[in-house]
């Protein structure tokens, strides 16, 4: 368990808090670039209201939401070729905040200035860093440069602490029973005694995590396995302080946990398809809302990703951690505290936190490690991400599966068994 103070100390992220302080050490997704277009789009990041703009340029900004004359809302304003103007008075800014145009003033004043981040693309996403200067680079992670895939984002807004999420990506033995015993018991209830759908969560007979320079690898050796399995040889990864990596097969996904603020986390399902065959490139990134509620306003959890959010917001908006009662098999979980408490020592400090990348060399493509081939065979993990994860809702799936299938030279008709996050 933690103390109420470590508790407030890794779950507190505005301005001038110790995780609010690490966490603008990072370059954060804060839109989705097909979102940004003629018109200013309104976002919250870290406990701080922002607009994200694209100048008649191209160029993307972030800046304050709120005009340094009256205070009017930047929402309404007018995107133009040098920057945003205000809807109000017709001020206009630069990307780096900088007041350009004082239409009904005498003159300019050039003391005028909002606060403004850097911001660039990468991947379909708009990235900004609200940290001192000099910024680190903007990491070039494989899924977001990889030149031969396909790529689509899905994305929903949860109603919670990001930590809670974050915590559950080092968390392996929750597979076997939330989405093993309680997804068959959910099918059973469904069916209303029609035979279902029964997923087998195999059980973890050891896991490890072991530290490395961007986060943490997660290991296991589940039944049937040995530690010759790339799921123990190989694992996948935790990127600090906000990612998680799954998939595998040519089939890749960022699973990422963007705090809005202290009790909202912009959730992203970031995938990267990999097909080994002919396919027409894209110009933009498309994106898809993953429902969290059905009809009646309930929880879905008929999918692996909706049976993971339903047990986080469970644990409240600000899981109380000094309440806790942990186990051996928490050891992940752990270790992820205690490299979060490590970190804010390193920014306290004023030193570079875990993974921050300043060689250019070193940011070409940054290849991350990944098993391929999950229960033998990388085309069956891909088949049950597709049934079971929020990839489920991609606009783009039906055509992906096709490709796959297709290079493979399987049928479109493939059996499921089992999910694994």
């Amino acid at each position: 368990m933690l103390t109420k103070e470590d508790n407030d100390r890794l779950t507190r992220v505005g301005p001038g808090t110790p995780m609010g302080d690490l966490m603008r050490r990072y370059w954060m997704p804060i839109a989705i670039s097909a979102d940004i277009g003629e018109r200013p789009a309104a976002r919250r990041l870290l406990g701080e209201d922002l607009v994200v703009f694209r100048s008649g340029d191209g160029k993307v900004g972030v800046v304050d939401r709120q005009c340094k004359h009256r205070r009017a809302d930047l929402l309404v304003g007018v995107c133009e070729k040098s920057g945003i103007r205000c809807g109000y008075h017709g001020w206009m800014y630069a990307h780096d905040g900088q007041v350009i145009e004082q239409p009904a003033e005498p003159r300019l004043n050039p003391r005028v200035r909002i606060k403004a981040y850097p911001a660039q693309e990468l991947g379909g996403l708009v990235w900004t860093y609200m940290g001192p200067q000099p910024a680190p680079l903007l990491p070039h992670f494989d899924l977001f440069v990889w030149e031969d895939a396909i790529r689509d984002v899905g994305e929903c807004v949860l109603d919670f602490n990001f930590m809670q999420a974050m915590e559950n990506s080092v968390d392996p033995h929750h597979v076997e029973w939330l989405h093993g015993r309680f997804m068959n018991a959910h099918n059973a209830i469904e069916n209303n005694g029609k035979e279902p759908v029964e997923v087998l969560a195999r059980k973890h007979l050891k896991v490890g995590f072991d530290p490395f320079e961007y986060g943490i690898i997660k290991r296991r050796v589940l039944e049937g396995q040995t530690e010759e399995d790339e799921d123990w040889k190989v694992g996948h990864p935790l990127v600090f302080p906000i990612m998680l990596r799954v998939g595998g097969g040519g089939m890749d996904q960022f699973q990422i946990r963007v705090p809005i603020d202290d009790t909202h986390t912009w959730h992203l399902w970031y995938t990267a398809y990999r097909p080994k065959t002919a396919f027409a490139r894209q110009t933009t990134v498309p994106r898809y809302d993953v429902p969290l509620f059905d009809a009646k306003g309930e929880r879905i959890v008929d999918f692996v990703d909706g049976q993971d959010i339903a047990a986080w917001a469970g644990q409240g908006v600000i899981a109380d951690r000094s309440l806790e009662t942990l186990g051996a098999s928490d050891v992940g979980v752990v270790m992820l505290r205690r490299m979060f408490l490590e970190q804010l020592k390193r920014v306290e400090a004023n030193e570079d936190p875990l993974g921050t990348v300043r060689d250019p060399a070193a940011n070409v493509c940054i290849d991350l490690p990944m098993e391929q081939n999950k229960y033998g065979s990388g085309a069956a993990f891909r088949d049950e991400l597709f049934a079971h994860q929020a990839v489920r809702y991609s606009p783009i799936r039906d055509a992906v599966q096709t490709l796959f299938r297709q290079a493979e030279g399987r049928s479109a008709s493939v059996p499921v068994s089992t999910a694994m996050a």
